[in-house]
């Protein structure tokens, strides 16, 4: 008998739930994930050291980030404080909810101002929306955005591309020039560095070509099948609108199918044109098996963003967060070893 077998002092009550919970284990064949190959005989188990990677000009750890969410409430401190202390420990990226509410005044600065936490070596943005960008670009006041990101410390600005959302909102703003045309005018007045994402629906690929021949820092996804806050919107609306309206919440493009229209557009222009070559892959990302999936299929440099999924710990405890980020990280090391995927 194996001496190692008499060494554990657990073994007999192993086998025995091996045992009791063979038949619970019993899996159909329709059950097999084909977005993978598993491939047990090529690797080891992860040892503890995690290498750094570079993304958008820091190094960093963890290949999630930290998606835009929200600000301007006590329970926002509460949340954004503890992604933060997360994103720190972790070494992860950190894109904060749409900080409007500081371009005229700093009461609520303290629900956004979190550099000090995350630290001077990581990724930290600021958010502002295409339609607010829009008026502050008419109105000349470029040094708002500027003084902004000054008091935030960021390392830039997020522009959230949100042409739906702003017009199924009952408080939403009118946005009278294509975004395309708003983002390369704050590029030729604003020299610092930009993401650009939408916020649930995702884009078409034309809406991905254009923006990827602009240069700016990178994309975010935000696809269909997550957080979609033109349905948010709907629902704070009167029900008549509701009912008119919820199948237009409905369009848009997932992450996969995103994910698809990039690679297009690397092979189909060239190389000189493609001026954004960094992705955050959003929208629908449940786990770190999708998370994964999706920045191996993907032909440019990736890393994977969550909303929902980070809110759901952070809004309970900076511990059930931080416990939810290790699980997820140890998934991601082990898919890494074990998992090639299907292409």
């Amino acid at each position: 008998m194996d001496s190692n077998y008499l060494q554990d002092s657990n073994a007999e009550n192993r086998k025995q739930d091996h045992i009791e919970l063979a038949f619970k284990s019993q899996t159909a064949q329709s059950l097999s994930d084909k977005r993978f190959y598993y491939e047990p005989a090529l690797s080891s188990h992860p040892n503890e050291k995690i290498d750094s990677f570079q993304f958008l000009d820091k190094n960093i750890q963890t290949p999630i980030w930290v998606s835009s969410m929200t600000g301007g409430t006590e329970k926002a401190f509460f949340i954004n404080s503890n992604l933060a202390k997360a994103s720190a420990k972790f070494k992860m990226g950190m894109g904060l909810g749409s900080c409007r509410s500081l371009l005229d005044n700093n009461e609520r600065i303290k629900d956004f101002d979190f550099r000090k936490i995350i630290g001077d070596d990581l990724p930290f943005y600021a958010n502002l929306g295409i339609a607010q960008i829009e008026l502050i670009l008419k109105n000349q006041q470029v040094q708002k955005i500027k003084d902004l990101i000054a008091r935030l410390s960021a390392d830039g600005l997020i522009v959230h591309i949100n042409p739906l959302q702003e017009w199924l909102q009952p408080e939403g703003d009118k946005i009278t020039i294509a975004p395309i045309i708003t983002l390369q005018r704050l590029i030729e007045k604003l020299d610092t560095k930009i993401i650009v994402k939408e916020v649930g629906q995702g884009m078409g690929k034309e809406s991905l070509k254009a923006l990827m021949k602009l240069p700016i820092q990178a994309i975010e996804l935000a696809a269909f099948g997550g957080t979609n806050f033109s349905k948010l919107e709907l629902l704070r609306s009167e029900p008549e609108k509701l009912a008119l309206y919820k199948s237009i919440s409905n369009i848009g493009h997932s992450a996969e199918e995103m994910v698809d229209f990039i690679n297009e557009i690397k092979q189909e222009e060239s190389n000189s044109a493609i001026l954004c070559k960094q992705f955050i892959i959003s929208g629908g990302i449940k786990n770190f098996l999708d998370g994964y999936y999706l920045m191996q299929k993907l032909e440019y440099k990736s890393i994977y963003g969550q909303a929902s999924e980070l809110l759901k710990y952070a809004e309970q405890s900076e511990e059930s967060l931080i416990q939810f980020l290790e699980m997820q990280i140890k998934g991601l090391r082990l898919a890494e070893n074990f998992l090639r995927i299907r292409k």
